[in-house]
């Protein structure tokens, strides 16, 4: 994607500030649910970081203009998948089930990224790979079951529930697509590929933005609802995603996923500064374990 070539630690540094920005995103998904409809956040959020990208990306855009047209229709599958239809699935899934079930359908990712990692780009990962997932899931279900295993048997699922699973799967197949056709794309930058990926998105979300409007889903322009769109689409959006396409160029499909298990973590933390959400003993308890799982997938042989 990018020809900078950057160290394994500072792809993995971007790729736990794209969590961070991500666990954000989901606070601000939670709390504004009911403020603005899910597609119109969504579309809003894209085409503010259109609008902020573009002066900077427009120029190198035309430059690189032969390679993005060489890649056709895999680029507009790139924005189908992970512009388009994933933060629709994520914010329509906000609004019809519970915050904790959407943690635990997200712990499918890294799984389904270590199988298509095999079964697509032939990147099968280690067994000390498999270890650390297996760790990593344990303090993810630790912190899940807020520290008492019997609370697991008590977890009831809905149909968001199901648009969740989409949305993780739609996820995967994104960022799996994005390594194999690296090749493809690897002489364009990567905020000129990001700002291509948007460009075309946006248009993809406007018949569904305008089906929105047209049943009578409608938002008011006040200043907590314009400060949650320009978030998700400068810190959620434009950096998150650069830092994830990136990370996912530097160390593979597979091991990028692995961070994943750190959005419950930053989410905890997250409420706790800014919600007043106190800490508890199974908060440090699962995130010391998904740590440990990230170490030691990530652990040279």
């Amino acid at each position: 994607m990018a020809s900078v070539k950057t160290s394994p630690a500072l792809a993995w540094g971007g790729l736990v500030l794209a969590c961070l920005f991500w666990a954000g995103n989901a606070l601000v998904a939670r709390a504004f649910s009911d403020a603005i409809p899910p597609v119109s956040l969504a579309f809003w959020r894209w085409s503010l970081a259109l609008v902020m990208l573009l002066p900077f990306v427009a120029a190198p855009l035309w430059r690189h203009r032969q390679q993005l047209c060489r890649a056709g229709w895999r680029l507009w599958l790139l924005a189908a998948l992970g512009i388009s239809a994933y933060n629709s699935l994520l914010y329509t899934a906000a609004h019809s089930t519970v915050a904790l079930n959407l943690t635990l359908v997200n712990t499918c990712l890294p799984l389904a990224m270590f199988l298509g990692s095999g079964v697509l780009l032939g990147e099968w990962p280690s067994r000390r790979a498999w270890a650390g997932i297996g760790v990593a899931s344990l303090g993810l279900l630790w912190l899940i079951s807020r520290g008492d295993w019997r609370a697991l048997a008590g977890l009831s699922f809905n149909p968001g529930d199901l648009l969740m699973l989409l949305a993780v799967c739609d996820w995967a197949l994104y960022t799996l697509l994005l390594r194999r056709w690296a090749g493809l794309l690897q002489a364009v930058p990567g905020l000129v590929l990001l700002g291509a990926l948007i460009l075309l998105g946006v248009p993809l979300l406007l018949p569904f933005f305008l089906w929105e409007l047209a049943s009578g889903a409608h938002f008011a322009p006040s200043v907590e609802n314009l400060a949650a769109i320009g978030y998700t689409a400068l810190c959620a959006s434009l950096v998150a995603y650069f830092l994830w396409n990136h990370g996912t160029q530097v160390l593979g499909a597979a091991r990028a996923a692995l961070s994943n298990y750190l959005l419950p973590v930053f989410t905890a933390l997250l409420a706790w500064l800014l919600l007043g959400e106190g800490l508890q003993p199974y908060h440090w308890a699962g995130g010391g374990l998904i740590f440990a799982g990230l170490l030691l997938a990530n652990r040279p042989r």
